[in-house]
């Protein structure tokens, strides 16, 4: 029974593991009436999520201080938000009066809004901070940029213009009914325009304290940053053992 104090307890424990909405119990035919107003909640945090504006004047003065660099502003050819909704593929080109930098360097950050600017105001600056801290002493870093109506593509056009050996694109991601503010860093190596997400690889799900944490997005990228410039590419042929390093291993991307 759905009620039953075993059953719920028995669900409670489950409950600790996960942020997915399980167990829930009923009242009648339907759910009790406080997880369908939480159910609502989080549904409007979402669609929130996707549309609040990105505040980049509180952005840019955020990454400044992280010392790389004042950060470019670029947009892409979505003019509205609306329009970057229904438009993706204007959210993967650069606005055509847009100026793209160019200042070449091992690795360039993008930091894009995404389908979740919530997620780039909350986690943008401090998952860069501890990426910059982790990669300053062993490559050359570009001036950071700030993209906004941007899809992860735009990066691309970015990273080639600008000569970046390795582009890093922070991105909001996709909201959901749990968490509406999560980031997304795709790595490619030697961009250039018409890559798939086959030359890509990401790391998801930053959103800490019950995501993963800065540091540890920042240990993943570093090393598929090494891995990558071993293997002359990113993507597929790319894969993540940093797991294996905490075991005694190298750390590095492993080659396959």
């Amino acid at each position: 029974m759905p009620n039953d104090p075993a059953v719920q307890d028995f669900w409670s424990e489950l409950r600790t593991t996960t942020q997915a909405r399980i167990g829930l119990g009923r009242a009648g035919n339907s759910l009790p009436t406080r997880n369908v107003l939480e159910l609502s909640a989080a549904h409007a945090a979402a669609r929130d999520a996707v549309h609040e504006p990105l505040d980049v004047e509180t952005l840019a003065a955020a990454v400044t201080r992280i010392g790389i660099g004042e950060p470019a502003v670029v947009s892409s050819r979505a003019s509205t938000r609306g329009e970057y909704l229904r438009r993706p593929d204007f959210g993967r080109l650069p606005a055509e009066q847009t100026v793209l930098p160019e200042t070449p360097a091992d690795i360039g950050f993008v930091l894009a809004d995404g389908l979740s600017p919530l997620a780039l105001a909350k986690h943008g600056a401090p998952l860069l901070a501890e990426l910059v801290a982790r990669l300053a002493p062993h490559y050359t870093l570009a001036p950071p940029v700030i993209a906004t109506q941007a899809r992860v593509a735009l990066g691309d056009h970015i990273g080639a213009r600008a000569g970046f050996t390795t582009l890093l694109v922070i991105i909001g991601e996709r909201p959901g009914l749990s968490v509406a503010d999560s980031l997304g860093i795709y790595l490619t190596h030697r961009p250039r325009v018409g890559l798939s997400d086959a030359d890509r690889n990401c790391i998801s799900n930053i959103h800490p304290p019950d995501g993963l944490g800065y540091g540890d997005a920042a240990r993943i990228v570093a090393g598929l940053v090494s891995g990558a410039r071993e293997l002359g590419r990113s993507g597929v042929d790319l894969k993540d053992t940093s797991r294996s390093a905490e075991l005694g291993g190298t750390g590095r991307g492993e080659l396959i």
